[in-house]
C-alpha cells in the first residue's frame, strides 16, 4: 500500500489515544493517531515521525500519524494497514493459491473477522492483527488487554470446529525482527486462548513488513514462539 503526501516531523506528546502533536515545518501541528493502542515505547518526544495530509478539508485535524523512527528501525503505525497489506498479500497468492473469492468484514457466528476466503472447496476465516510492540528484535501482542482479540481467537476455533479452516494473522508493522511471541505479561488470556487455537487446528501466521515512509508491504514469515 502506498501512502500520498508524507512529510517528516518530530513527536511532541499525546495528551490522549486519538491526538498527538508534532513539530512539523517549525510549527506545532495536531494530527489524529490512527492507532488507539498505547505505543509509549514509539512515541518518545523529539522522535522523527512520517504525517500524512488529509484529504478531507472538513476534518478538525488536518494529518495522520503514519509511522515512527524506533532507532534504525521504521515502523507504521497505521491501524488499519494490516488489514490493507494482508487482503494485498491474500489476492496475490500469498498462501500459495489465488482465492477464487475474499469477502473483507464478514460475520460468522458471534464474531466479525477480517476475512473470508474460498478456493476449491477451501473456506477459510482470518482475523487480522497489528503488531507494533518490539523490544531486543522480539515482537509482541498486545500491548495492552484485549478482550475482543480472545474473543476472536474463540470464535476462530469454533471455525475450525465447525469445518472451516481458520487463520490468526499477525502482521508485524516493521522488518528485521527476531520471533513474534503473545504478550504473556500484558494479557495471560491471549496467551492462553493463542495456545488453544493452535491446537485446535488454528493456522497461526506471523508476517513483518517492508516499511517506508509512504508504503507499507508484506515481505517474509515471521517464526512464532508460544
Amino acid at each position: 500500500m502506498i501512502y500520498e503526501n508524507l512529510r517528516e516531523a518530530r513527536f511532541l506528546r499525546r495528551p490522549n489515544r486519538f491526538i498527538a502533536h508534532v513539530l512539523l515545518d517549525g510549527e506545532e501541528t495536531v494530527c489524529h493517531v490512527k492507532n488507539t493502542g498505547r505505543c509509549r515505547e514509539l512515541l518518545i518526544p523529539g522522535v522523527t515521525v512520517y504525517v500524512q495530509q488529509s484529504a478531507n478539508p472538513a476534518r478538525k485535524t488536518g494529518w495522520d500519524l503514519i509511522a515512527v523512527q524506533k532507532g534504525s528501525r521504521l515502523i507504521n503505525m497505521d491501524a488499519a494497514a494490516p488489514n490493507a497489506v494482508f487482503g494485498e498479500w491474500l489476492r496475490a497468492g500469498g498462501l500459495g493459491f489465488v482465492p477464487k473469492e475474499v469477502r473483507p468484514e464478514c460475520v460468522h457466528g458471534d464474531s466479525r473477522f477480517d476475512f473470508y476466503f474460498a478456493h476449491d472447496g477451501l473456506q477459510a476465516f482470518a482475523e487480522v492483527k497489528g503488531v507494533t510492540l518490539e523490544e531486543n528484535g522480539v515482537v509482541r501482542f498486545p500491548d495492552a488487554p484485549t478482550e475482543r482479540g480472545v474473543k476472536h481467537l474463540h470464535g476462530l476455533i469454533r471455525c475450525v470446529q465447525e469445518g472451516f479452516e481458520a487463520w490468526a494473522v499477525f502482521v508485524i508493522q516493521m522488518r528485521g525482527v527476531r520471533h513474534f511471541e503473545p504478550n504473556r505479561d500484558t494479557h495471560p488470556a491471549f496467551a492462553e486462548a493463542l495456545r488453544e487455537a493452535r491446537e485446535a487446528g488454528v493456522h497461526l501466521l506471523a508476517l513483518d513488513c517492508e516499511v517506508t515512509p509512504n508504503s507499507l508491504r508484506i515481505a517474509d514469515e515471521v517464526p512464532i514462539q508460544l
